[in-house]
């Protein structure tokens, strides 16, 4: 289920990047403002447009969401202020009702979470090597490098 609010959350963000593109174009008289005259196909390419971004929307969440360790050596008391650390650092807080094996943090800034689509959640769990990290791909990795630099 989650894979499907994420592809059409992209979806959405997409078509509307799309047409501010074209709104910008069409202000600044680059192109006419008739959509027939915009496109080759006419009104028959905004379907097409359209099915062509469904198509990378319902990729997009394979690629773009990961789960990835971070090995993070030591106890629980002395990996627990390093994994505080660096959240605070990339501008993550702790959610509010943590469950025993798993915790959840968020973005800091509204701006960080609205260009994520509210899709920023990084879930971690514990694991006997360090962390395992879950959440948009580039975030994940970035904050398993620090934990790993952090750690050392």
């Amino acid at each position: 289920m989650r894979y499907l609010i994420r592809s059409v959350k992209y979806f959405l963000q997409l078509m509307v990047i799309l047409a501010i593109i074209i709104a910008v174009l069409v202000l600044a008289k680059v192109v006419d403002s008739d959509i027939s005259k915009i496109f080759v196909n006419g009104y028959n390419s905004l379907w097409q447009i359209a099915l062509m971004m469904a198509v990378f929307a319902a990729i997009y969440p394979r690629f773009g969401y990961l789960r990835r360790e971070a090995v993070v050596p030591g106890s629980d008391e002395e990996v627990e202020p390093v994994l505080r650390r660096v959240m605070e650092a990339h501008g993550y807080v702790e959610e509010p009702g943590r469950k025993e094996d798993e915790r959840r943090f968020r973005k800091k800034s509204v701006g960080d979470r609205l260009t994520r689509l509210w899709e920023d959640r990084i879930c971690i769990t514990r694991s006997a090597t360090g962390f395992e990290l879950e959440g948009i791909g580039r975030d994940v990795t970035r904050l398993c490098n620090a934990l790993r630099d952090r750690a050392q």
